[in-house]
């Protein structure tokens, strides 16, 4: 018999809706957590969140300061960590 650990994760109820714009139609909206992707980098030129606008379907990519990372973060939005190699001349 094989014991598993526990894993932590955090649930967030589905009525958890984030509201967003669309720079390109204009488009006012809510959206849920799985509908945003957050990619936090080492500087705020790199820390970002994205959607894809549903009225219009363009592309969206806006600034997430730190407010925005823990708001997103908090309510269950999908996060990755972009990572930079440093390279020794």
């Amino acid at each position: 018999m094989s014991v598993v650990p526990s894993i932590s994760t955090v649930l967030v109820p589905e009525s958890v809706r984030f509201k967003a714009s669309c720079p390109d139609c204009r488009g006012r909206f809510e959206l849920a957590a799985g509908a945003l992707r957050l990619a936090i980098g080492s500087n705020r030129r790199t820390t970002f969140y994205s959607f894809t606008c549903p009225e219009c379907g363009a592309a969206v990519r806006k600034p997430a300061g730190e407010r925005i990372v823990e708001l997103l973060t908090g309510g269950g939005v999908r996060t990755l960590r972009l990572h930079t190699s440093l390279q020794n001349s």
